[in-house]
């Protein structure tokens, strides 16, 4: 099995100040702004973004992660090999611009699924989403506001990020 390295680790840090900077730009500062990172890598991801945010705007993100596991459209088919992590959202979303974050978008079933966890939390005034990298291959029509990096794939590829706080480096490898 080949692999490409698509990302380095500087590259990933560059792409997150970016996306730091365009939901700043896009929301005209951060007033209202929380952050939520899909569980497992997108939580990593939503914590530097919220820290990236912070430095420039001098002030706290708030920042949480959520777990789409039991939203997902293949429970029946996966169910038992599905792992129930804990979310932590210690704030309320409603009327709230939620900025989701992932590691990699695509299908799109991942977001829809933590859209609809959202709903246990509130209601948002608006629900943006950030992610490193855009594979294609949409089966929703959704689409990320904010992209690290766009790498056009074919379905039998698989695009591996790694992130510092899990897998103990970052980059990102294609398959």
């Amino acid at each position: 099995m080949s692999e490409k390295i698509v990302m380095s680790s500087t590259e990933i840090s560059r792409a997150l100040s970016r996306i730091a900077t365009q939901i700043i730009e896009a929301n005209r500062g951060v007033k209202n702004v929380v952050i939520v990172g899909i569980l497992e890598r997108g939580g990593p991801l939503a914590e530097r973004l919220a820290e990236l945010i912070g430095n420039i705007e001098k002030t706290d993100v708030p920042v949480g992660t959520i777990d789409v596991s039991l939203y997902r459209d293949d429970l029946a088919k996966k169910g038992k090999e599905i792992k129930v992590r804990k979310s932590d959202m210690p704030f309320s979303i409603d009327d709230k611009i939620v900025v989701l974050v992932d590691d990699v978008i695509y299908a799109g079933r991942t977001v829809r699924a933590a859209m609809d966890s959202l709903n246990d939390y509130g209601r948002p005034s608006k629900i943006q989403l950030a992610v490193l990298v855009d594979r294609g291959h949409r089966q929703l029509p959704i689409n990320p506001d904010f992209v690290g990096k766009q790498v056009p794939t074919s379905a039998d590829e698989d695009v591996v990020v790694n992130i510092e706080e899990i897998d103990g480096d970052d980059k990102v490898v294609l398959r």
